[in-house]
């Protein structure tokens, strides 16, 4: 007798579907930590303009007193500085470093964190993702 050639190929297409449903599952994955991520650097974003426009605002009275208002206020590093901390005092606020530079006229403010993200032991291998914005404000005076 001869053996049924269809024999031979059974269970063949279970491999196929466990590839298919582990490059799904690794998708959707993903797109959760990428999310997550983006999420993540959308907060520290938004505490470093909070930190730039405080700082925007911590004019320096001294040379204000001194020249007088002209199109900005006049700004330190000093006084941007303090004003950063007492921002980042007040909220619930985590950042790991951030760093204040100023013209006299506009303040630049670099805020970073570390962050874990989900599934990050899948694709960063545990260790913390480094999320960083740059935020940069004025203090324009009207004429």
């Amino acid at each position: 007798m001869r053996q049924d050639d269809r024999s031979s190929e059974r269970g063949s297409t279970l491999p196929l579907v466990l590839v298919c449903w582990l490059v799904a599952a690794l998708m959707a994955f993903g797109a959760v930590a990428a999310s997550d991520a983006f999420l993540e650097q959308q907060e520290v974003q938004a505490v470093c303009d909070g930190a730039a426009l405080a700082a925007a605002n911590a004019t320096d009275e001294a040379t204000l007193y001194a020249i007088g208002v002209g199109e900005t206020l006049p700004l330190t590093r000093a006084g941007a500085g303090a004003a950063i901390v007492d921002q980042l005092a007040d909220g619930d606020t985590r950042l790991d470093a951030w760093a204040a530079e100023t013209d006299g006229a506009e303040v630049t403010v670099t805020c970073t964190r570390h962050v874990e993200i989900a599934f990050g032991w899948l694709f960063l291998g545990g260790q913390p993702l480094e999320r960083t914005a740059v935020a940069s404000a004025r203090a324009p005076t009207l004429p």
